[in-house]
This record gives C-alpha cells, structure tokens and sequence, in this order.
C-alpha cells in the first residue's frame, strides 16, 4: 500500500495524510496564541506555511507522520495525530494538537487511539512517547488517559532545546492492555 492509501476510519473521524486543503485550518491554529503555546508557539501565517508542510514531508521520506484528522460527517479539519520523529528527537512520538473549536469532545482520544494503533501495527515500534510541556495540562490529561506514564524531564533537539518538556512513555504490552479500555 502506498502512504499515499493510508486512510483510517472511526465512528467520528477519518485520518488521513494532510492535504493543501486542511493548511486554513492548520494556519488558525497556529494563530491561536492559547492553542499553540505548547506546540512550538504562535507563527503567522507564512510560518505556519512551512510548520504544515512538515507532516507531508515526514509521510514522503520516513513513511509516517501525522494524520490529518477529519470530521467524518463535515470534512472540517480538527487537528492532527499520529507518529512523529524528527531527527534528534528523544523516542518514537506519538504526537497530537487539536484546533481550538475542537477541544471538549473527544476527538483527540478517539484520534490518538487510531493513531497509535496504526503506529504499532506498521511501524514495529515498541514503545512510544509524547513529549509534553509541564504546563500544558490537557495533553496530560491524554497521555493518563492512554495509559501513558511520566518517565520525567526531557530534551528536544534544536531549536527547542530550551522549551521545558517531560516525556510520557508506554510499551507495546501497556498499550495493548490498555487498549481493552477503548474497545
């Protein structure tokens, strides 16, 4: 199958590679000063521009990034989700943001549990992490929700080697146990 066929279906939620369509809705995130202070920050436009286009360069060279995840029954863009591992980073991520109006109704849940199902089936990884900022409360909160536990304080490569971030952790057998959960 190529990267190009991945598609994922839920009951809410189709993820799929970003296409240029989903880039609006990407770049408001982006703009949202709370929505994307634990995600590298607040870019305008023309950086959100380059942030985008990170994800279909990861599906193109590693075979993995991101999933674009959809509104099934709307099309709208909400966020994305799915594996992520720049070079230097501390471990096989599993990543998720999430557009404001988004937040509160479970989508990042139900998109996670898709995407680190597919990570584990397709990639052979073993464990994965998400890298969190202390602050950053709700993805804590996801990462509990998961099954993931704080391993403790961890270090991005550049250029956010100095953004304060603590690594969330699971192996494959945690996850398959707590998957049972979301069955």
């Amino acid at each position: 199958m190529s990267v190009h066929e991945v598609r994922i279906e839920t009951e809410r939620l189709v993820l799929r590679l970003p296409r240029i369509g989903d880039f609006d809705r990407f770049a408001e995130l982006l703009a949202d000063e709370d929505a994307a202070r634990h995600i590298g920050g607040h870019a305008p436009r023309a950086a959100a521009w380059r942030r985008f286009l990170q994800q279909p360069g990861a599906w193109m060279l590693q075979g993995f990034g991101m999933f674009a995840v959809i509104d099934r029954d709307t099309g709208l863009w909400l966020g994305q989700a799915g594996p992520w591992k720049p070079e230097g980073w501390p471990g096989n991520e599993i990543g998720y943001s999430f557009h404001p109006d988004a937040w509160g109704r479970g989508y990042a849940t139900e998109a996670t549990v898709a995407a680190v199902d597919w990570a584990l089936a397709n990639l052979g990884w073993d464990d994965f992490i998400h890298c969190i900022a202390p602050a950053n409360l709700a993805s804590q909160a996801l990462a509990r929700r998961l099954g993931s536990r704080l391993r403790g304080p961890g270090q991005l490569p550049a250029p956010y080697e100095d953004a304060p971030v603590e690594v969330w952790e699971q192996t494959r057998a945690q996850w398959q146990d707590t998957r049972k959960r979301f069955a």
